[in-house]
């Protein structure tokens, strides 16, 4: 083989090299960008303009309430003679990260106090509330740093519920569990004169025939630096709360709506007065 022949081999064969470097060079960076899609698609509530919430809701409900429009035996209901923690609801999102699924061990410090201001009413000893709570609202709530693991959403959560202290504040201004019945603005004026902020104040609607609706839920609402904050009453701008509760999927003709202003309101004992 002469020298020129053997250059001219040289010469493809290094073009050949360069092609084929050139060419896994691509594939590599085309192979990238795809998993960058990956990512960002299987984290989309911190991709996704539309869930980037501003307000936080900490809803609190009325166990002998949710336990009577289950229309269960809810025995747990007489433990619970007091506010518990529904969920702390993001205004915006719901279920943001499928993927990111709740893991009970994750908050094996916080159970002690779970179990008792955030119990699942209905079907005790099961995580199952929780999960729900942490799949649909806190993967959204984990936009924000001070929120961003299962940890951080529950105990923040559990803080502000013992921050805001609704339950006593109520009983301290004679707005207790009784036969007799409270006007909404009963209610309201408490919460009003004492935060100075307007609640959200929920209601089981009466059953055919009867003439008082029943409290039900509380929400209180909070900015992203958790500041008290007037929520919205109107229902179209709040998540609402039927949908959220996947313990109410028996719940055939009640559900919670804002309190009527001109019915009077049956605020129920944990244990029945006869």
């Amino acid at each position: 083989m002469t020298s020129t022949t053997t250059q001219q081999t040289n010469n493809w064969l290094h073009l050949g090299i360069s092609s084929w470097t050139k060419m896994a060079s691509l594939n590599l960076v085309a192979l990238l960008c795809f998993g960058l899609v990956v990512l960002v698609n299987s984290y989309p509530s911190f991709s996704r303009h539309e869930n980037q919430w501003t307000k936080l809701i900490l809803t609190h409900h009325w166990p002998k309430t949710l336990c009577t429009m289950e229309e269960v035996s809810c025995q747990t209901a007489d433990k619970f003679n007091y506010w518990t923690i529904h969920g702390l609801w993001p205004d915006k999102g719901q279920s943001c990260n499928r993927s990111w699924h709740f893991d009970v061990n994750d908050i094996k410090d916080l159970l002690p106090e779970m179990e008792i201001w955030w119990p699942d009413v209905l079907h005790p000893g099961t995580n199952e509330f929780w999960k729900h709570e942490w799949e649909k609202h806190g993967t959204c709530a984990a936009v924000a740093e001070s929120l961003n693991s299962e940890n951080k959403y529950f105990a923040k959560a559990l803080d502000l519920y013992k921050n805001v202290g609704l339950d006593s504040i109520l009983k301290k201004f004679n707005i207790v569990p009784s036969s007799k019945y409270y006007s909404l603005d009963n209610i309201r004026s408490v919460i009003d004169s004492f935060y100075k902020i307007k609640p959200k104040i929920q209601c089981v609607s009466p059953s055919q025939g009867e003439e008082v609706q029943t409290l039900g839920q509380i929400e209180i609402c909070f900015n992203k630096e958790y500041q008290l904050i007037d929520c919205v009453e109107y229902e179209e701008e709040l998540p609402n709360s039927i949908d959220d509760l996947f313990v109410f999927e028996s719940a055939q003709q009640s559900e919670f709506s804002v309190c009527d202003e001109s019915m009077p309101i049956y605020y129920p004992p944990a244990h029945e007065e006869y």
